[in-house]
């Protein structure tokens, strides 16, 4: 249930869809310098691949995911059981705001693909900042769909690039977008250290061509149509996120800090 990993000046073809989402989550890892994990929480966990992952990596880990969604916790905690993971990688419902846990309760803060459905991205990443274990102990990685930085004296997008993004949030219920200068800035006023920013938008571009041809092939039609309209929906504005790829406005940015000593 995210982006797929196609390293620039790598043969996309060279491997499947699901080993390039294995290898996203693998590459976000690496950028945020995770060599080990004790505690993770996994902010907007789906059904709850990124966690499940991290705990097969990191014998010593333990993951806990939160979404809003009970059946996508359900699910979660229904595929962890069925891999041995069950002790290890547990999944509840809970506000991604409010999160339901003591202040540094976790070395890694992880969010994957879920800041740009958060309305308030302050508050978000407050409190991602406020479970992240102190003194330096405590990471947080956010790896998100953002529009493109404003240049020097811009106020705001064009009406062109504002027109597109309102199609894309109809279609999957998006709040207001930021850039990544945006998180950045939060992340700065958060009390995160040595923070890091990078655009890996032709990184993982190739997975919307690889989704939509899934998506047309007949077994992939059939999914769709048992999915229902809400699924059709957000398949059918798959290319519209292409298009914003492609004109530089969209961008997917991955973002990392530790607390503070």
């Amino acid at each position: 249930m995210h982006h797929g990993f196609y390293p620039r000046g790598t043969d996309r073809k060279a491997k499947t869809n699901a080993q390039a989402q294995i290898d996203l989550i693998d590459a976000v890892l690496g950028f945020a310098g995770v060599t080990d994990v004790k505690a993770m929480v996994d902010v907007g966990c789906g059904i709850g691949g990124s966690s499940r992952h991290v705990a097969r990596k990191f014998p010593s880990a333990k993951a806990t995911g939160i979404t809003l969604s009970p059946k996508q916790a359900a699910r979660a905690n229904e595929l962890a059981r069925a891999q041995g993971l069950g002790e290890r990688a547990t999944f509840k419902v809970a506000d991604a705001l409010k999160q339901p846990f003591a202040d540094g309760a976790f070395d890694l803060v992880w969010s994957l693909e879920s800041g740009e459905h958060m309305p308030d991205k302050r508050a978000f990443v407050e409190e991602l900042a406020r479970v992240a274990a102190p003194n330096g102990d405590g990471t947080v990685v956010v790896a998100t769909w953002v529009h493109r930085d404003l240049a020097e004296g811009e106020e705001d997008l064009t009406k062109k690039e504002l027109k597109l993004l309102g199609k894309i949030n109809r279609a999957y219920y998006l709040p207001p977008w930021c850039s990544g200068a945006d998180y950045r800035s939060l992340f700065e006023g958060a009390g995160l250290t040595g923070i890091k920013v990078e655009d890996w938008s032709p990184d993982v571009a190739p997975f919307w061509g690889e989704v939509i041809k899934t998506a047309l092939t007949p077994r992939g039609v059939v999914g769709l149509l048992k999915a229902g309209w809400g699924t059709i929906k957000g398949a059918l504005a798959m290319p519209l996120m292409a298009k914003g790829f492609k004109r530089g406005l969209i961008k997917f940015v991955v973002i990392t800090g530790k607390t503070g000593a």
